[in-house]
């Protein structure tokens, strides 16, 4: 994932912080050819601050699932 506004290598330093900012910039921005991983999606979804319905729509599909 390239994001031009963000230092990822400083981020990295901080393995907490830089996942729920990839999954928050993923979510809001776009896939391109990532997929978001399950497992670390249920993981930091209490801590993702993304628009409420599409954590709710979030939530639907990982309980059908």
């Amino acid at each position: 994932m390239y994001n031009w506004s963000t230092d990822t290598k400083i981020l990295k330093r901080e393995s907490v912080q830089f996942a729920i900012w990839k999954l928050e910039q993923l979510i809001n921005f776009g896939l391109g050819n990532e997929k978001i991983d399950k497992k670390t999606l249920i993981e930091y979804f209490n801590k993702i601050k993304i628009d409420p319905d599409k954590k709710n729509y979030l939530k639907f599909l990982l309980k059908t699932q």
